[in-house]
């Protein structure tokens, strides 16, 4: 059903990631479909990197890691942001539109009083993909 699944990732927040991950993996394994990782890092230094090319460095350790652990070989795309906050669900969906994705999976937090005003990073990358989209929380 699904051929390529990919798995938007914050490499910032690396602990709050495990039940999106272990869904991916379970969805790729079931259907036997590729897994990507999609990190965006901000075209300066950051949390996780203080550059670019360290982020994307970071994230293919990261999938490798992860590959290991589940026994399952993840691909991963690194996307540079001039703005991250702004344009996050774009620089995804163009990401994930490349990876010739089919399914995203992302992992999202318990909804809060913010997400009463302002939708959240994964409801709105959902409400306007025209992909399946598995939010986890």
């Amino acid at each position: 059903m699904f051929k390529t699944i990919a798995l938007p990732v914050d490499l910032a927040h690396k602990t709050d990631l495990s039940r999106g991950i272990t869904v991916a993996v379970d969805l790729a394994k079931h259907y036997d479909a590729n897994l990507a990782f999609v990190g965006v890092t901000g075209s300066g230094p950051g949390s996780v990197a203080r550059s670019p090319e360290g982020f994307t460095q970071e994230l293919e350790k990261f999938a490798s890691e992860v590959g290991t652990l589940y026994g399952l070989d993840i691909g991963f795309k690194s996307v540079i942001s001039n703005d991250p906050a702004i344009d996050l669900e774009d620089r995804v969906g163009e990401s994930v539109k490349e990876l010739n994705a089919d399914l995203v999976v992302m992992p999202s937090h318990k909804p809060g009083l913010l997400e009463h005003v302002f939708a959240s990073h994964a409801g709105r990358f959902a409400s306007h993909s025209d992909l399946s989209v598995f939010i986890v929380r």
